[in-house]
């Protein structure tokens, strides 16, 4: 394999095995995409296999991303509520800033299209404003279109690498925290709804990352074009902005109304999910009992509700979609009927560049609803991930773990007039008033019938159980579980 750098000179095939030459990659070989060429020609070649396929980059994996982004939250000021999304602006701030430059060029020179075509309509009307100007245009057109390629891009590729390792670090993150939940804090998230905290709700948080910058370039677009159709049709153009303006106003409720849903979704999901993941992983006794019809009509039940919901959305999203597909009609008739009032003159020059303006509107304005889902989904998907995050975890402070250097220990385990809960209620301890010490070198067995709480106190000794009153301490800094051989 070989990149190309500045010079676009040939590598050594060696120094690109492993990770992606793109992380070795110069400025004009990243600008270019001119690191995609030895994968290119030797899937030319052959068909790719696994192994042909380079490794990402190392800052693309999901530890670092995942240490750089739990530094930035543990930054944050204690006095104030953790916040996950300033913690992931804080920690990718210098690429969100690249991409938005690019998206800004994007967006500037696609505008420059109208003006490059009123102005070819002047020359070619024989109203040049100078020898050779027809040539300047030309050449000033293809520099043009050759930033907005680039700068496209360059803008959708770094979001898409940005929005992998946003993923990547929520799923590390989510994981992470569901070795920590407390029992209380288990009874809330099933293993089916946390699986959709990685699956579904990390993927949308990072799928939004590509659509961060359409949020503001869109409305930039819009201005753009409103201000070169003033340009050409004069007070026209209040007709085409009132019918904008009215289209995104009726747009606000039902995109109220989907973001309503797609909450009432995801919850019937979850319970759909937990509800069948019970029933695969029972399914022995389900059969034995012969429970499976029941547990069919309470899945299909669950599947109604979520389908109810589902369909309330999409069919809010149909009227979204149809109202601004149909709003660039709306737009022209009202414009040229404006004028057709006004007396307003109608050239070449002026309708061509109307018409060149009204392509660029239409895709700001057709993908309005679309924006506007993907922000109602990253929305509530980071809310679920950030109430996950902030459940409660394993009390492991209610365990003291004492070790001094100077003094051997008397025991390793000491437990004094200790209250243990599993459901963290002082009111209704699960243990009272237990006293253990275990010393050194002891061997103790634990005796008692089913639901004496044999498996509360050993869970409460490796801190799973909260300890409500009295103490609990350790001298030991590992411990395994042993299995016993009849």
């Amino acid at each position: 394999m070989f990149k190309a750098t500045e010079s676009s000179r040939k590598i050594d095939m060696d120094d690109c095995k492993g990770e992606t030459p793109y992380g070795k990659a110069g400025l004009l070989s990243k600008m270019s995409f001119w690191w995609l060429n030895p994968l290119m020609k030797k899937g030319k070649k052959k068909i790719l296999e696994d192994e042909d396929i380079p490794s990402m980059r190392k800052v693309d994996g999901a530890e670092p991303c995942y240490l750089l982004f739990m530094e930035k939250l543990n930054k944050q000021n204690k006095h104030t509520k953790p916040s996950i999304l300033r913690a992931i602006f804080s920690s990718y701030w210098k690429e969100i800033l690249i991409t938005g430059f690019f998206a800004l060029l994007k967006t500037l020179t696609i505008s420059a299209g109208p003006l490059f075509l009123s102005a070819f309509i002047k020359v070619a009307q024989g109203k040049a404003a100078f020898k050779h100007e027809g040539f300047v245009l030309a050449a000033l057109l293809f520099s043009a279109k050759f930033i907005e390629s680039l700068s496209q891009r360059q803008w959708y590729f770094r979001s898409r690498t940005m929005g992998v390792q946003i993923r990547s670090l929520l799923s590390a993150a989510i994981y992470r925290k569901q070795l920590r939940l407390s029992n209380a804090a288990k009874t809330m998230h099933s293993a089916g709804e946390i699986m959709n905290y990685v699956t579904v709700d990390a993927y949308r948080v990072g799928e939004f990352s590509y659509w961060l910058h359409h949020t503001w370039t869109t409305s930039l677009q819009i201005i753009l074009a409103l201000v070169i159709l003033v340009r050409a049709v004069g007070l026209a153009t209040v007709a085409a902005l009132i019918v904008i303006v009215l289209t995104v106003l009726c747009n606000i409720p039902l995109a109220k109304l989907q973001h309503k849903y797609q909450s009432k979704l995801l919850v019937a999901q979850d319970k759909r999910l937990k509800a069948m993941s019970e029933a695969l992983v029972n399914m022995k006794v389900l059969k034995l009992y012969g429970w499976d019809k029941h547990f069919k009509t309470v899945i299909e039940g669950l599947r109604k509700v979520e389908y109810k919901w589902l369909s309330a959305m999409q069919l809010r999203r149909a009227y979204n979609s149809f109202l601004f597909w149909a709003s660039p009609v709306m737009v022209s008739a009202a414009t040229f009927g404006t004028c057709y009032f006004l007396k307003i003159p109608l050239n070449a020059s002026n309708v061509f560049t109307f018409v060149t303006t009204l392509r660029i509107i239409q895709e700001p304005v057709r993908s309005i609803p679309e924006i506007i889902g993907v922000v109602i989904h990253a929305k509530v998907a980071l809310k679920r991930i950030a109430k996950f995050l902030a459940a409660p975890e394993l009390q492991t402070g209610n365990v003291r773990k004492k070790r001094d250097i100077d003094m051997q220990p008397t025991h390793t385990i000491s437990i004094k007039s200790a209250d243990l809960s599993w459901e963290e209620n002082p009111s209704k301890p699960t243990l009272r008033s237990i006293n253990l010490e275990v010393k050194l070198g002891e061997k103790v067995a634990i005796c008692g019938e089913v639901g004496a709480g044999k498996s509360t106190l050993l869970a409460a000794i490796l801190g799973e159980v909260p300890t409500v009153e009295g103490t609990t301490d350790k001298n030991i800094n590992n411990y395994r579980y042993a299995n016993l051989i009849g």
